[in-house]
């Protein structure tokens, strides 16, 4: 049988949680099927609690508490690291986002946090993370839209994103709350720091279509590349591999409508979502 994976403890407090997790089970002598059948969840879930890839839901973690002896240890432990609403993978993103002097995007799936409306966000996270309950949900749709206070400092950063044209077509949360975030983005498209640009499916393939992708620039220090999945990222800061991204968007950015083309776009999607909103079911 392979090593367990080595994790470090001091990355993060979810990877805290995990590695005494681990310590605990091993100090039990149980395995990892076997503490997944007492709870009873399945063995793979421990795993990754174990890795420091996912939390247990707060009963699931009192449970685990009780049946390795901590003594309310992983419990407490849990508290503290409910707290920090952004995912490991997703942190130091977030603190490079906010010391940024440009940010461009091209988003392949959801509108960027930037500029997600409160109830476009809400479905996003909800959606996207069934296991979580309903207050966890609303403490990362407040986190979310307290990032927005960036665009609107005394001196904003540039925000240029580029939309796939399925972005704007999936209604998430339904024909008014998608009208609700066109006109979100059709508004912000006005402000002198931000522009937003749609990539329409008639443009046909492309260079980033494997998912989203976000460049950092900074008024010192070396861009970074961060590619974004659901549940995974990747934070490019090497200089030779950011340069490539960074030749990627420029292709995205070149087959992508006009500024004033994709606000007229906006327009009539908006207008599609409006007649929509106003059928009412007999």
């Amino acid at each position: 049988m392979p090593a367990p994976k080595e994790l470090d403890p001091s990355t993060s407090l979810t990877a805290l949680y995990g590695a005494k997790l681990r310590k605990l089970r091993m100090r039990s002598s149980m395995t990892q099927r076997e503490l997944g059948d007492k709870i009873p969840i399945a063995h793979s879930r421990i795993a990754q609690f174990e890795l420091g890839k996912e939390m247990p839901t707060k009963a699931v973690s009192e449970r685990l508490d009780v049946l390795l002896g901590a003594d309310g240890d992983l419990s407490d432990l849990w508290e503290h690291a409910r707290r920090t609403p952004f995912p490991n993978w997703a942190q130091k993103f977030v603190e490079y986002e906010a010391r940024a002097s440009a940010m461009h995007k091209y988003m392949a799936h959801v509108v960027p946090g930037l500029l997600q409306t409160e109830a476009y966000a809400r479905e996003v996270l909800r959606l996207g993370q069934p296991w979580r309950a309903a207050d966890e949900i609303e403490e990362q749709v407040v986190a979310r839209l307290n990032r927005q206070a960036i665009l609107a400092r005394e001196d904003p950063p540039l925000l240029w994103v580029v939309l796939d044209e399925a972005v704007l077509r999936r209604p998430i949360g339904g024909s008014a709350a998608m009208y609700e975030q066109l006109a979100r983005v059709r508004e912000a498209a006005e402000a002198p720091n931000i522009e937003v640009q749609v990539m329409p499916f008639e443009a046909g393939a492309h260079s980033a279509l494997g998912g989203s992708l976000t460049l950092l620039s900074f008024r010192s220090g070396p861009d970074v590349a961060y590619l974004e999945g659901d549940h995974h990222s990747e934070l490019v800061e090497d200089s030779a591999a950011t340069a490539r991204h960074s030749h990627r968007y420029d292709l995205v950015h070149a087959s992508a409508l006009s500024p004033t083309a994709s606000t007229a776009w906006l327009e009539r999607a908006m207008e599609d979502f409006s007649t929509c909103r106003k059928i009412v079911p007999t």
